[in-house]
């Protein structure tokens, strides 16, 4: 077993021994009652990032494995239409938990179009968001992306992000131009040729091509903004205050869903499968091969999971400098240190 698999098990043991004994548990925590029945589970609804694609598979395989149970939940999945659709259903309390992309929230937080939420694990400790397109759009660097038509959902990081990127890259970003689509059906946007390039983030290459049929060439933010994060797990302020223990139990399955998904990709694509009709296995297993790099880069030394003050604070100072952040935002804002996994 790997030093991240094993920090991971060690996590979740050790909330379900604190559950056991009854430390700090609620009512509808997995518990012995009097007549020595279970007590029923918790219900939560988990919003996956973008659709039901490879990337997000590792919560199906936390409820196919039996993570979630463990941990006292009975999690409903619903599939997440990016960043922008994410926060305010955990905002609002319709969904209790969900990723989305740490920079689309720090600048939705900074713009103060939106607020009470907070980050409490990280999925991915680089981003990947990117522009992706196919060989034959005349797309190879950033600069050709001028006089272009690019698709993505209106809320999604991708997007929100594309100034700042645009203005890094040498790019002007008022001769590009953005319609709308949905995380479900980007992918045939791009194959019918309506658009030439999608929003997406470079695990989503393998789908790309399986779909369009052509060689995927994507354009990753990370080239030109390398200290930002990906996806980070959320959930609503409230919920974080009232109930940090919940907050921390329902994380630990989730990372451990995580680290077996990237352990058995192949697996995690057939768990997915088995409750996603359109699930391509063989796209999905290689999207979930990418982003193990994106959950741990290698020798980076990062605990799964772990978020860090001054990585944050570093995106924060570059979007600024961008004039992306119209306010500032401190990483206690938007992470909740306490319940984060430790590095």
């Amino acid at each position: 077993m790997s030093r991240l698999a094993r920090t991971v098990a060690a996590t979740a043991l050790a909330t379900v021994l604190t559950l056991v004994a009854g430390c700090g548990g609620s009512g509808s925590d997995t518990a012995s009652g009097a007549n020595g029945t279970k007590a029923e589970k918790e219900k939560v609804t988990y919003l996956t990032s973008f659709g039901n694609f490879g990337r997000d598979a590792y919560a199906w395989v936390a409820k196919d494995k039996g993570f979630f149970e463990e941990a006292g939940f009975d999690v409903e999945i619903k599939p997440g239409q990016g960043t922008g659709g994410v926060i305010p259903a955990v905002a609002s309390g319709r969904a209790q938990f969900g990723p989305i992309d740490l920079t689309g929230g720090l600048l939705q937080m900074g713009s103060g179009r939106t607020k009470d939420f907070v980050a409490v694990a990280a999925i991915q400790q680089r981003t990947m968001a990117a522009i992706a397109t196919t060989e034959g759009e005349g797309i190879t660097d950033p600069k050709d992306l001028e006089g272009k038509r690019l698709a993505d959902t209106p809320g999604s990081v991708v997007r929100s992000l594309f100034p700042t990127y645009a203005r890094l890259a040498g790019v002007d970003a008022g001769e590009v131009t953005w319609v709308n689509g949905d995380a479900q059906t980007l992918m045939g946007t791009l194959a019918s040729g309506s658009v030439d390039g999608i929003g997406q983030f470079v695990v989503g290459e393998p789908t790309v091509e399986a779909v369009t049929g052509k060689k995927a060439v994507l354009l990753p933010y990370g080239d030109v903004m390398p200290d930002l994060y990906g996806n980070v797990l959320i959930t609503s302020t409230k919920l974080a205050e009232e109930e940090p223990e919940m907050v921390k139990r329902f994380s630990a399955a989730l990372l451990k869903g995580l680290e077996y998904s990237l352990a058995h990709p192949e697996e995690a694509a057939g768990i997915l499968g088995r409750n996603v009709d359109a699930t391509n296995p063989a796209a999905a297993a290689a999207e979930l091969e990418l982003m193990a790099a994106y959950v741990a880069p290698g020798g980076s030394g990062s605990t799964i999971g772990a978020l860090d003050a001054g990585r944050v604070a570093k995106s924060i100072t570059m979007l600024r400098e961008a004039d992306a952040l119209p306010r500032n935002v401190t990483p206690e804002q938007i992470i909740d240190f306490d319940l984060a996994p430790k590095a």
